[in-house]
């Protein structure tokens, strides 16, 4: 079959991209609508997590520092995030027509926190932080991180500072808002390097303990909206495949490494469960599910299906072969190795890549994740087939 022209293949994937964001922008008006009450919606959103969500703070706290490729597809620079583009969260905040949102831990140019707060670090688990963590912000340090946004908020909004308005949410915001989570997979991924996948399984009760009571902190002070991402398929990541995977009998057959799979199955399943739980104990919240697993291993299963020429190699890493992925190199750095000087290059059109760097997913496999996620299927509610809004996409 011959193959299309460059151009006509970016004009078809500027139509779908243009029929996407319409079903975005319709169907996260409706995720904000509360179930007894059709003309609510989300003034505000608080987002925690890792680096599937991070928009600067990592960086921010001075933890690490990326520069380019990353951010080169939309931002043109590096922009605080671990992708060459936009992450999910970045698309469903433009779909609500809503800024991306800024991160907490970034002070400089006078961030705006209107509409809500970013609380994600890359690297950041579910469980506390040890000394050995990537990341000091674990997800407790993170709620931490919130309530005391939301206190000196309200603070200054007591004490009339109106030259702050502009900057802070309002005080019903945080009744109302969307409290978004994607965090769990630096949990399971880490604890390979030291624990057998039976003491991994073992561990996620704990875990899920954990994300429970941080939970409960944030209905405990006025949250509603709960909107919660499983973990991904992280057996499929170059990472995990170049330092689990180098026996063929561990891997499956889309080639991950089955152990994490398994793993993040199980943490799923008991996430899960948890979501029905909470929903059922608190009946005046609205408790989303968002089965992020699902979609991800379809797509790397079905990558041809959806546009994509490369599953589960980098595009983003040194090294070739079916992985393109060397940890000692990371994406976009020059390393000395046996003498040699070597970089991780990225590659010519992140557009045919599910991978960008090894361990986070592209521009084009993020912008594909979230319009699965918004046609319904992959949620625990379902979403509602009433749309009654006005469409004003952008993209």
């Amino acid at each position: 079959m011959a193959a299309r022209s460059q151009p006509a293949r970016r004009l078809a994937s500027s139509h779908i991209i243009i029929i996407i964001i319409i079903i975005i922008v319709l169907f996260l008006h409706t995720a904000c609508v509360a179930m007894a009450a059709v003309d609510f919606n989300c003034p505000a959103v608080f987002n925690f997590g890792d680096s599937n969500s991070d928009t600067g703070a990592r960086i921010a706290a001075g933890l690490e520092s990326i520069g380019p490729p990353y951010g080169q597809t939309y931002f043109r620079r590096p922009a605080g995030r671990f992708c060459d583009g936009r992450l999910i969260i970045d698309f469903l905040l433009d779909a609500m027509d809503m800024p991306f949102l800024n991160a907490y831990l970034d002070s400089v140019g006078a961030p705006s926190f209107r509409k809500g707060s970013n609380f994600a670090v890359a690297g950041s688990t579910i469980l506390p932080a040890t000394a050995s963590s990537v990341s000091p912000f674990g997800f407790g340090l993170q709620i931490a991180q919130f309530l005391r946004f939301k206190d000196r908020v309200l603070e200054l909004l007591a004490k009339g500072m109106n030259r702050y308005k502009k900057y802070i949410p309002h005080v019903d915001f945080f009744g109302v808002g969307l409290y978004m989570f994607d965090v769990g997979q630096n949990d399971l991924a880490g604890a390979f390097y030291h624990k057998k996948e039976d003491q991994v399984i073992a561990s996620i009760p704990t875990i899920l303990l954990e994300f429970e009571t941080g939970l409960k902190k944030l209905y405990d002070n006025g949250a509603r909206k709960f909107w919660i991402h499983n973990t991904a398929p992280l057996g499929c990541l170059p990472q995990n495949i170049a330092a689990f995977g180098k026996d063929p009998s561990k891997l499956d057959e889309l080639g991950c490494v089955a152990s994490h799979n398994r793993a993040a199955k199980l943490f799923n399943l008991q996430l899960h469960a948890l979501c029905t739980k909470l929903q059922g104990q608190y009946t005046d919240a609205n408790i989303t599910y968002v089965d992020i697993y699902s979609i991800k291993y379809d797509l790397i299963a079905n990558y041809s299906r959806y546009g994509f020429e490369y599953p589960i190699t980098a595009c983003c890493g040194y090294g070739g072969g079916a992985l393109n992925y060397d940890s000692r190199i990371p994406c976009g750095q020059t390393k000395v190795i046996s003498g040699s000087p070597l970089t991780a290059k990225a590659c010519n059109d992140s557009t045919e890549y599910v991978n960008w760097d090894g361990i986070h997913y592209t521009e084009a496999a993020n912008f594909h994740v979230s319009s699965q996620i918004l046609t319904g299927k992959y949620s625990d509610p379902p979403f509602s087939d009433k749309m009654p809004f006005l469409l004003k996409p952008k993209f």
